[in-house]
């Protein structure tokens, strides 16, 4: 039986999210187990206040704003989740590396149910309604979403095949279905804590990938320069992007009033000219397929530099094949005409092929 390789952080986080979710089954009030039995996959009942977020206490374990993200109410989350970090999280760990993977985790993770949890509270002062504050915020939702984005920034043009190829859809177009799934959810079935923190996550995932995230510059592989690129300017990362093509471009207005107002803040930096163009080489150098694929992070590299070592490899098995069929074309005899000059300079640059047609047995005249 193959063993299973999981990168540090992704081997942690999937145990614990294992791990609090039985205990939280265990510990929760006001649900019996009868009733745990009879809707093992969608019961929900009480979360406990010092594992997952219940507005009304939770000010007094700080910890659960971390914590909760692990924390599932029931089986079918556990079950998405885990699928979620498993393959997500193996995939973008090895291709950003445990320290930057760590702190994406952070973000996704922490600020989305801060926001929740404010959200909630500020619900509470305006309805004075009880059952606000008892609300439970846990899960995975934030961070699935903060994955859906990731995925859009690295392979937007994977596309996944469900049902024996029946239906296939592109990566790009995942964080978009997301939302729209758990938008109606929220709305139509009353599940809008899982609303909330998609929408939340979605942000997070993109305003920290868009303007913060440091990564290595492609052309530093090269280079050796150790040069960076701060946030992800690419046309392709842009915010309008995440939406269908008709409303792309109403989507783009409003996005571009919002940044407007944030550079105007010095909450973003705006971008220059420079950061543009870079981004577009970053998107393209990742179009060309130098990552590895989602289901199989082991088929290719995932650290920076992988796609130019990758075209650096290609360039040099062609130029080793294009070398063998010249000696092939020498070794049948030489051209029935001379070759012009011109016709030399393949030999030239690859310096190794050395061809010279026969000697024959009178002198030649110098040409001096």
């Amino acid at each position: 039986m193959a063993r299973i390789n999981l990168p540090p952080l992704t081997r942690s986080l999937l145990a614990s999210v294992i791990v609090f979710t039985i205990f939280n089954a265990v510990l929760r009030p006001q649900t019996s187990w009868l009733e745990k039995a009879e809707k093992p996959l969608v019961s929900v009942g009480d979360g406990v206040p010092y594992l997952a977020i219940v507005p009304g206490v939770s000010i007094i374990y700080p910890w659960v704003f971390l914590l909760a993200t692990a924390v599932e109410q029931n089986l079918l989350g556990l079950l998405v989740t885990g699928l979620t970090v498993f393959y997500g999280g193996r995939y973008l760990e090895r291709a950003w590396g445990s320290t930057e993977f760590t702190k994406f985790i952070l973000f996704v993770a922490l600020i989305p149910n801060i926001l929740s949890f404010l959200l909630y509270v500020f619900g509470y002062v305006l309805s004075r309604n009880s059952n606000t504050l008892n609300t439970t915020i846990s899960g995975g939702i934030a961070i699935q979403a903060g994955f859906l984005v990731s995925f859009k920034q690295l392979v937007p043009e994977h596309t996944v095949s469900i049902a024996k190829g029946l239906v296939r859809m592109r990566v790009k177009h995942f964080p978009a279905i997301f939302l729209l799934a758990n938008t109606i959810s929220g709305i139509a079935l009353g599940t809008e804590t899982a609303m909330f923190l998609a929408w939340f996550g979605f942000f997070t995932a993109w305003v920290y990938l868009r303007f913060y995230r440091i990564s290595p510059s492609m052309s530093s592989a090269s280079t050796g320069d150790g040069s960076v690129i701060k946030g992800d300017a690419s046309d392709t990362f842009s915010f309008a992007h995440f939406f269908p093509e008709p409303i792309q471009t109403p989507v783009g207005q409003l996005g571009d009033q919002v940044y407007n107002t944030l550079t105007a803040l010095s909450v973003c930096t705006p971008f220059s000219a420079e950061d543009i163009d870079a981004g577009n080489e970053q998107a393209s150098a990742r179009a060309e397929g130098g990552l590895p694929s989602i289901m199989n992070p082991n088929s290719r590299g995932g650290k920076g530099g992988a796609t130019r070592a990758e075209a650096e490899r290609r360039r040099a098995l062609a130029l080793k094949a294009l070398d063998q069929r010249l000696h092939a074309a020498a070794a049948r005899g030489p051209a029935p005409t001379p070759a012009a000059p011109a016709a030399t300079a393949p030999s030239a640059i690859l310096g190794e092929t050395n061809y010279e047609p026969e000697r024959h047995d009178e002198p030649v005249k110098s040409a001096s």
